[in-house]
């Protein structure tokens, strides 16, 4: 029985077939390759010299509600912390956000927008008008308000897990500073102590020194010897009568 030719290729097309189906079926290309296409729009709408879409959403959130901290804007733009510093600082730098101190935490700082960030912002609103409907007009009319609704609840589990995130955050920071304060108390009570014991102690009483007496030398116990014995013989020789 002959063998079914193979067309030349034909191992390749099938892999790239199944990459592509795939792909096809990966959330994350599929929201990467919309992000890219919405940007993309973006720029052409609202012209190279306008704001970019993270800082129009940034002056968007601060004009909603003036006097936001950067945990705020977190939560509002839904921009991580750390980029969220970054995009704010230079946007500083610009002139176009001023940042103050709170009236409601005195740790804390706010930012409010200046006349030049709110001339950027009324410039840009209706070329992101613009942009948000050509987005749109890409899906048909009965997709989009599923498509909104899908993006809004992205959005909210995104929102709940970085409030997770910084939730455990501080817990941690509060058990690493626990045991550092415990630490610091003992370092602080032991010497302390220490002064207090050396300061109450009395001086131990110096003994008295014992006498002891000198051990005789043989030579001189002999002499005091002799001495008695002759001593003796002249008191006998004393009492004897006289011849």
């Amino acid at each position: 029985m002959a063998k079914p030719k193979t067309r030349p290729g034909g191992k390749k097309a099938g892999k790239k077939i199944d990459a592509g189906r795939a792909l096809d079926r990966s959330p994350s290309h599929l929201l990467h390759r919309a992000l890219q296409l919405a940007l993309d729009i973006y720029a052409e709408e609202t012209g190279p010299a306008a704001v970019t879409q993270r800082q129009y959403a940034v002056l968007a959130a601060v004009a909603a509600q003036e006097g936001l901290t950067q945990t705020d804007l977190v939560r509002s733009t839904g921009i991580d912390r750390s980029t969220l510093a970054d995009l704010v600082a230079r946007m500083i730098g610009k002139g176009l956000l001023a940042r103050q101190r709170s009236t409601a935490d005195a740790r804390a700082n706010t930012v409010r927008l200046t006349e030049p960030g709110r001339s950027a912002l009324d410039t840009a609103r209706p070329k992101v008008a613009a942009a948000d409907a050509r987005i749109l007009k890409l899906l048909p009319t009965r997709k989009r308000d599923a498509f909104l609704s899908v993006l809004r609840d992205m959005g909210r589990v995104a929102e709940s897990m970085g409030a997770a995130e910084e939730a455990a955050t501080k817990q941690k920071k509060k058990k690493k500073a626990k045991p550092a304060r415990a630490a610091k108390a003992v370092k602080a009570v032991k010497p302390a102590k220490a002064a207090k014991s050396a300061k109450g102690a009395r001086p131990a009483k110096s003994a008295k020194p014992v006498e002891v007496a000198a051990a005789p030398k043989p030579g001189k116990a002999k002499a005091v010897k002799s001495d008695k014995a002759a001593k003796k013989k002249k008191a006998k020789k004393s009492r004897a009568p006289a011849a």
